[in-house]
């Protein structure tokens, strides 16, 4: 049966899709090419010079969603990529050795250069030197320092800011052969700092009941466009602006969120998931929790490529220290206990019955360290919390079976609890 989708949903995949094949063209336009990641992206910087982003983790996740990545894994690890190896790495790998043909089946264009803007995974590094060997691309890294004590301090944002002027910016100049625009930069800041606001009001309209919402799977599609190639652009502001239309006319009319099997009408869990999705599965990990009317009010995934609902917006005044605090603010570059504030926050603001822990077997920026995090969540905040565990790409460990006992009992748990607040 064919997944419905709301409006939303689909005017995003079509912008992905144009995108893509304007790399697919860009070999006849002369359009240049850098290959950079979702956490910590200096979009607005690249749009300034005309280049093109693409984003290996988009690669492997649509490849999931399409069926692919298990072929691509197996090439990768018959390469000799250990299985403890992150999936999105060996599904990028067994793309580019299978063509490198991106989802829109058309043929994406080799980097005319990688940039690497290093925010608390170190597995994105080991990524490049891969690519580099491949590609014989020329590489430049842009070093973020982590918040291990969970603030920006002065000489944190210098030491990026001076990365930027003296390393980024001048291979960007190369690359282009355009200078550096540092008025072009600011318009395209303010541009996402528009988008930001009616991004953050969606994100915020799940305190409402019922959630117009799915903040997790419904929120990977709203913050599709901002976490990838367009943040910065007038059609970012215009997806964003119509989007949050939308989803104040459905706080207007009281409904739900849409879901893989159409409109949900009894909302019977507000969940907090922390972790990313599984991609191979996607539709049918949704589905369980929308057969059990659960909907998640708000998740730590759709804060990888920035965590703007604390406040944070690109400040066109300070356009390079605005990038550097981009870059340190993204969730993986944030300590446990900055994680644990915002979980518990979550929690409590939007009235949530729980915290669910979605743990990825390949992924160590995520789970290293949630199982501490959960403790302390439940400790803080008296609410229950749950654990599953699949993998981003790799269809080898999505156990339908093992997931849905484990999401039963955890709805069972909130039951019991709230059984237990009436008696």
């Amino acid at each position: 049966m064919k997944a419905s989708k709301d409006a939303s949903q689909l005017r995003q995949k079509q912008m992905i899709a144009e995108h893509y094949s304007r790399l697919a063209r860009s070999g006849e336009t002369g359009e240049k090419s850098v290959y950079t990641f979702v956490p910590g992206n200096l979009t607005e910087l690249l749009r300034s010079f005309d280049l093109l982003p693409v984003l290996p983790e988009i690669n492997a996740l649509q490849s999931a969603m399409r069926g692919k990545s298990k072929e691509y894994i197996a090439i990768a690890e018959k390469a000799g990529h250990s299985e403890d190896v992150c999936t999105y790495v060996k599904c990028d790998y067994g793309m580019m050795k299978s063509g490198n043909v991106g989802p829109t089946g058309e043929r994406l264009p080799q980097p005319d250069l990688l940039l690497l803007s290093y925010t608390g995974c170190f597995t994105f590094l080991k990524w490049f030197e891969i690519l580099r060997e491949e590609y014989s691309a020329p590489a430049v890294m842009l070093h973020v320092p982590y918040q291990a004590d969970g603030r920006i301090t002065e000489s944190m944002r210098r030491y990026v800011v001076h990365q930027l002027r003296e390393k980024v910016i001048p291979e960007l100049e190369r690359l282009s052969g355009r200078a550096y625009d540092e008025d072009r930069l600011k318009e395209c800041l303010t541009r996402s700092a528009r988008a930001e606001d009616d991004l953050v009001a969606v994100l915020e309209s799940a305190k409402h009941r019922p959630s117009p919402i799915d903040a997790y799977f419904g929120g990977v599609y709203y913050v599709g466009p901002i976490f990838s190639a367009f943040r910065g652009g007038e059609e970012a502001c215009a997806y964003y602006r119509e989007l949050r239309q939308e989803v104040e006319e459905r706080v207007a009319s009281g409904l739900g969120p849409v879901t893989p099997e159409g409109q949900l009408t009894r909302e019977r869990f507000r969940l907090v998931v922390e972790g990313p999705p599984n991609w191979t599965h996607f539709h049918e990990f949704w589905k369980m929790f929308a057969d059990e009317g659960a909907v998640v009010v708000a998740s730590t995934y759709t804060k990888v490529g920035g965590v703007y609902d604390t406040g944070f917006r690109h400040d066109p005044e300070h356009p390079l220290e605005t990038l550097a605090d981009y870059c340190m603010g993204c969730y993986t570059n944030l300590s446990l206990p900055t994680r644990v504030d915002l979980l518990a926050r979550y929690l409590t603001e939007y009235d949530a019955d729980g915290l669910l822990v979605h743990s990825i077997k390949s992924c160590n920026s995520f789970s290293a360290g949630q199982l501490a995090m959960l403790r302390d969540v439940e400790a803080r905040t008296g609410r229950p919390c749950g654990f599953i565990e699949s993998d981003l790409v790799d269809p080898r460990y999505f156990s339908a079976a093992n997931i849905r006992n484990r999401l039963e009992s955890f709805f069972q748990m909130i039951d019991q609890k709230r059984e237990r607040a009436t008696a």
